[in-house]
């Protein structure tokens, strides 16, 4: 596992990073960026799509790029990307460095540096 601007990507992260990346043309290319409330009060999420979009590259894994824009990647310091698959489906987590806060869906978070 690699990290970049203390963005951590765990196997399981970087194996579907890799996959959606070649299924929409981008091998090894994916950006990743913050959408605020989308659960109504403050929280950022992350939003991933292929491409670099004009973002800097802020972690690089088992032949995947993450690119970000560079007016995030301090809200991104400490967070662990990671991804969960099942029967019905699956998903990206966030998991917050401590002392932040992480809203109950495992999808969002509030940075240490806006608490």
């Amino acid at each position: 596992m690699q990290t970049g601007h203390n963005l951590i990507i765990t196997p399981s992260a970087a194996g579907e990073l890799i996959r959606q990346a070649a299924f929409a043309g981008t091998p090894g290319i994916m950006h990743l960026d913050l959408l605020e409330d989308s659960c109504g009060a403050g929280w950022l999420h992350i939003r991933l799509r292929p491409g670099s979009n004009n973002g800097v590259p802020i972690a690089r894994t088992d032949g995947v790029t993450l690119f970000a824009p560079e007016e995030q990647v301090s809200c991104l310091t400490g967070l662990s990307l990671n991804y969960y698959g099942d029967l019905s489906g699956g998903g990206f987590l966030i998991s917050t460095p401590e002392g932040a806060e992480g809203c109950a869906c495992g999808g969002g978070f509030r940075p240490l540096n806006t608490l």
